[in-house]
């Protein structure tokens, strides 16, 4: 891009008088852009200011766009130019996702092919766009945002049809990844039909695999946590399938096999905070009677199993007294 001639040396441009940032004014502290940054956005202001929409000012906001994405206005411009002379905007789309996978980051490139996609009205390409780019950045925000706006937007069936699937892929690869766990909840438990007993007890199990694979992975505890909190079902319901992860050692339970309540894997790390963690709310729940156990698990915490958060443990410890 830098190999470009500006825009004040093309004769085509010539009619277009580019308006300086700091016109008539001079600012205390100047921001200094490249010669090339400057020059776009001078005559960028000069086409807003008559109102320009033309196939020239499409290159320019291309242009404005590639030296600094996050440039609101000319994304924005460049969608009423696009409307206003017609262009094909299947060629647009093409355009975008190049943009889109080099600024995954920012969100104007995301809010640009909503619009796109909701003109077009044809978002069934999208949902693989989205895992290439998730294969970039698996975690990344707006990547999984707009995935989720496909879905909640259009809501066709043969979109949701393989998001399950679509999950268990992304887990497969890592197990520890957030982001997937929660598109996971918003697949099974946030699409709008209500999830029966039977999905309920499919997602505790699939949960609770998966916590037997890692017992440290706080993203399985916590997706666990969330089918109970939307579902109403008492913590105290999994203390059978908690206790082993409290204790510093799965041997002796090898042989044990329980569908509904997995053992630690042979090679876990034991005691696991989170399982602890979630014991203590168990005993909590109970009240006065609880009140030892869960002070005592939470001492555990503080001062064996995790003292980075003591501060937080000791915390819990004092408010549980004195709300007893």
């Amino acid at each position: 891009m830098d190999d470009e001639p500006l825009f004040g040396e093309l004769p085509e441009w010539s009619d277009v008088t580019p308006i300086p940032q700091y016109e008539g004014i001079t600012p205390l502290a100047p921001i200094f852009y490249s010669a090339e940054y400057k020059d776009a956005t001078d005559y960028f202001r000069g086409i807003v200011k008559t109102g320009e929409k033309s196939e020239r000012v499409l290159r320019l906001t291309e242009r404005l766009i590639r030296l600094n994405p996050a440039h609101y206005s000319a994304w924005q411009y460049r969608y009423q130019t696009l409307i206003a002379i017609g262009t094909p905007l299947k060629a647009e789309l093409a355009l975008t996702s190049e943009l889109t996978k080099a600024f995954l980051k920012t969100y104007q490139v995301w809010h640009h092919r909503r619009l796109l996609v909701m003109a077009l009205n044809d978002p069934l390409d999208e949902l693989a766009f989205v895992e290439e780019a998730l294969a970039i950045d698996a975690k990344n925000y707006h990547t999984w945002s707009y995935r989720q706006w496909l879905l909640a937007h259009f809501n066709r069936d043969e979109m949701w049809a393989g998001e399950l699937a679509f999950v268990e892929r992304l887990l497969e690869k890592d197990l520890r990844n957030n982001s997937a766990w929660h598109h996971r909840f918003f697949v099974v438990f946030e699409r709008g039909s209500e999830s029966g007993e039977e999905v309920v007890k499919n997602d505790l199990s699939f949960a609770k695999e998966n916590i037997s694979a890692a017992p440290n992975n706080a993203s399985a505890w916590n997706y666990l946590r969330g089918i109970l909190d939307h579902k109403h079902i008492p913590y105290s319901t999994q203390a059978s399938f908690v206790k082993p992860y409290t204790r510093k050692s799965a041997s002796g339970q090898e042989d044990v096999v329980d569908l509904e309540d997995p053992l630690p894997s042979k090679d876990a790390e034991l005691p696991a905070p989170a399982a602890i963690e979630f014991l203590a709310d168990i005993y909590e729940a109970e009240g006065k009677d609880g009140l030892s156990s869960a002070t005592e698990l939470w001492k555990s915490l503080a001062n064996e199993h995790d003292t980075i958060r003591k501060k937080y443990w000791e915390y819990r410890i004092k408010e549980a007294s004195q709300n007893a």
